[in-house]
């Protein structure tokens, strides 16, 4: 077999862990960044720096590989669409383009019949003020966006005083649920019907930025079910290669709700590094690259606690880590409030 060299899109930790489980199937990885200090430059074979519209330079990292895939959605979209056109990107473009933008994705899964919570389109001010029923809800930029970035909660029609929205965008705005607990489900598509699903992760979110994941989660066999049905009829629907996440709210009823669709590897899915037989990662990398699919296999109970900001610095000095306890730093350069610096995972 020809020697395969994936191609990267973003080089974050989902890049540099993207990277780590392609050397371990001889696969040579080329990440294509526009942040010049991206980590995932110390652990691929071949860094590119530049921005994501530079046609020339984005034409140059195409011809270098076989395969193009992303470590996160907000690539444009227009970038991914032309790459297509001669290299293979999976997942496929119009998927990025239909994940990018919240109403849209809603709309998709609401026509699968698969439950959201409420939502409505924002598009000016007063739209907010006729909406007292869908409060308390949370406000969203319908593009861009993570880690609670261009989100804003509103309990109240009172609350819309105090916040400075920038009305130039477009939002949506959704209902809260009276919450329970929040779950994600990881699930490789390696073709029609040929899937490897990940056990249900219970997820714990501190100032809207995901603080623990945990295997197994703590809800009925009911909705471990559902949430694998509704995976993977949303990943059949997108007729999607490679892994995906699909984020869900439990209410206080044991409801099910989507909340959002990952279109790649995800945070809540560290955890499968040590506690599974084949990690979120390697999945991946054997769908993208249409290598065998392997059956997985579950190996421990697990917890994985992100490091965020000076969360990571006792551990860069060396902290005794017990046997089963594994640390992950992503070598980011610069230490930032609300960045995800490293991950710890405990396995039981």
């Amino acid at each position: 077999m020809s020697e395969i060299r994936l191609g990267i899109l973003g080089g974050g930790q989902l890049g540099s862990m993207l990277s780590v489980a392609a050397k371990k199937l001889n696969i040579k990885t080329i990440i294509y960044s526009n942040d010049q200090d991206a980590p995932a430059q110390n652990f691929c074979d071949e860094f590119i720096f530049g921005d994501y519209k530079d046609k020339n330079k984005i034409n140059d990292f195409a011809r270098k590989v076989s395969i193009v895939t992303y470590e996160f959605e907000n690539i444009p979209y227009e970038t991914l669409n032309e790459i297509n056109k001669f290299k293979n990107v999976n997942p496929k473009p119009s998927i990025n383009r239909l994940i990018q933008h919240r109403l849209a994705e809603k709309d998709f899964v609401n026509k699968l019949n698969i439950r959201t919570t409420r939502y409505v389109s924002i598009e000016k001010k007063s739209d907010l003020e006729s909406l007292g029923d869908f409060l308390p809800g949370i406000l969203k930029t319908t593009t861009m966006g993570y880690d609670g970035k261009g989100q804003y909660p509103i309990k109240s029609l009172n609350d819309l005083n105090g916040l400075n929205i920038d009305f130039s965008k477009e939002y949506i705005l959704e209902k809260l649920v009276k919450l329970k607990k929040e779950i994600s489900v990881i699930i490789t598509r390696f073709g029609n019907n040929r899937y490897e699903i990940y056990e249900a992760i219970e997820n714990i979110h501190e100032n809207q930025i995901l603080k623990k994941s945990k295997i197994p989660a703590d809800i009925t066999q009911k909705l471990i079910e559902q949430s694998r049905e509704w995976s993977k009829q949303i990943s059949e629907e997108l007729k999607y290669i490679g892994t995906l996440c699909v984020e869900f709210f439990v209410d206080r009823n044991d409801n099910l709700y989507v909340n959002e669709i990952a279109p790649r590897v995800h945070n809540s899915g560290h955890l499968t590094i040590n506690a599974f037989n084949v990690s979120q990662f390697e999945n991946h990398i054997r769908a993208v690259c249409s290598l065998d699919q392997i059956p997985l296999k579950k190996l421990h109970n697990a917890e994985m606690i992100n490091l965020i900001g000076n969360q990571i610095t006792p551990y860069r000095q060396n902290i005794n880590l017990k046997e089963n306890e594994f640390f992950f730093d992503y070598l980011k350069k610069e230490i930032k409030d609300k960045r995800k610096m490293g991950h710890l995972t405990k396995i039981f």
